[in-house]
């Protein structure tokens, strides 16, 4: 089967729009968590957007108006990770998409139902059906390059972009694409520059307060703690993080510059409950364990675990077991969520993302605002300063709503 190589990546994040911003804010420990622009006194809550995002600078005014915030997100994203790959030109029929979101235009549906009732009938934008579909980020990368190969969208929960990228190499290996750009994005519910959109305040929003998995208490800066014994929940965030994957002769044969393997994957389903893993950890660990064998390492092969790491009591417990499991004592582990909050669908690309960083520099970013480490963690978590690794392989996990679970292992060239 066909080596799989990353030749560029791409960024949309709340710590910068590219991808040198986002690694400099991760070294630097950098918190880009605020307050929501929809809080008030008796709703409060932290958001981790993004910000001074420019459409016009990557679109034409008929896209974006046809578009919503997570589309644009993967579109920028993808034309970084294609100028930095050199790829100039692409072979129409040997160039796949694979994008995951986990909510799509949700943002758009839920603007055009306030529109309905504060405005009527005529004031509902009538390019919302087009805005709505998860499948649009894919849709509109391919009409952009004029692509037609595999155009494939995953709506795994948080395990989304993961899967798209997992599944994107397997595309590849498989023979049925040559260059493939992979990754996810999620498009909160601020407007592009991170302002309030008016008197729109996402359902979404207070929904996920009263079912208890966003977090309103704390101090900003340990909003996200990541394994920390005083965790609370989840800080919602956005953007995205997209890859073009090559066969590996494909890149090589073009000169290309090689910036990691996509050497292992795994996916399974914890079929335990909606929203909490399942407590032993098991199935995640099996999923960890399974992407070790596809790519044909030991646990010891691997130097760095970038986990999921949300914050919230329940999944960060059942990770910790997992990881115990699968690397008893013998691996560094972070989570960039500490500094980012929680990106949804979009979370484990850009955790690709600084794993790739962390290969290529040799220092795996710390765990933003994590102090006290939850004992039970027989595993070290990097606080306070970024970590010095040495080995060449980092596993990547990403676990979602409806025990969506799906590890990756990425290897220095």
């Amino acid at each position: 089967m066909s080596e799989v190589v990353v030749t560029g990546a791409g960024v949309v994040s709340a710590l910068g729009h590219d991808v040198p911003s986002f690694l400099a804010g991760l070294r630097a420990g950098e918190v880009a968590i605020h307050e929501a622009p929809w809080a008030d006194k008796e709703h409060f809550a932290w958001w981790s957007g993004v910000h001074d995002f420019d459409p016009a600078a990557w679109v034409e005014p008929s896209v974006e108006s046809g578009s919503d915030l997570f589309a644009l997100f993967a579109v920028a994203a993808a034309e970084q990770a294609l100028r930095q790959a050199g790829l100039d030109t692409l072979d129409p029929r040997r160039t796949g998409v694979a994008v995951g979101t986990s909510m799509g235009g949700t943002r758009a549906l839920l603007k055009a139902q306030h529109q309905l009732e504060t405005a009527g009938p005529d004031a509902v934008d009538r390019k919302t059906m087009i805005r709505i579909w998860p499948n649009m980020a894919a849709a509109q990368l391919t009409m952009r390059h004029g692509l037609h190969g595999p155009s494939l969208t995953f709506c795994t929960a948080c395990a989304s972009s993961l899967d798209a990228i997992g599944s994107a190499a397997d595309l590849i290996r498989a023979g049925r694409a040559d260059v493939v750009l992979a990754g996810g994005a999620e498009g909160g519910f601020g407007l592009p520059d991170g302002r309030p959109d008016g008197d729109f305040v996402p359902a979404v929003f207070h929904s996920q307060a009263g079912y208890g998995v966003t977090n309103g208490g704390a101090e900003r800066l340990r909003a996200s703690i990541p394994f920390d014994v005083d965790r609370r929940g989840i800080v919602v965030g956005e953007g995205s993080g997209m890859l073009v994957l090559e066969r590996r002769a494909h890149a090589e044969a073009r000169g290309a510059t090689i910036l990691g393997t996509v050497t292992g994957y795994a996916s399974l389903a914890d079929a335990y409950h909606p929203s909490s893993p399942d407590p032993t950890g098991r199935w995640e660990a099996e999923t960890m364990s399974q992407a070790l064998d596809a790519a044909g390492l030991a646990p010891s092969d691997v130097d760095a675990v970038i986990a999921h790491g949300t914050s919230t009591p329940k999944g960060d417990t059942a990770e910790i077991r997992a990881i115990n499991e699968v690397h008893p004592g013998q691996v560094k582990v972070t989570s960039i969520k500490g500094n980012l909050g929680h990106p949804g669908g979009a979370a484990g690309s850009l955790s690709v993302v600084a794993a790739l960083g962390a290969l290529a520099d040799g220092e795996l970013p710390h765990t933003a605002g994590t102090s006290t480490v939850d004992p039970e963690a027989e595993f070290e978590v990097v606080t306070g300063r970024p970590g010095a690794i040495s080995g060449g392989y980092v596993q990547v996990n990403a676990f979602g709503f409806g025990g969506q679970n799906a590890s990756l292992v990425l290897g220095r060239d």
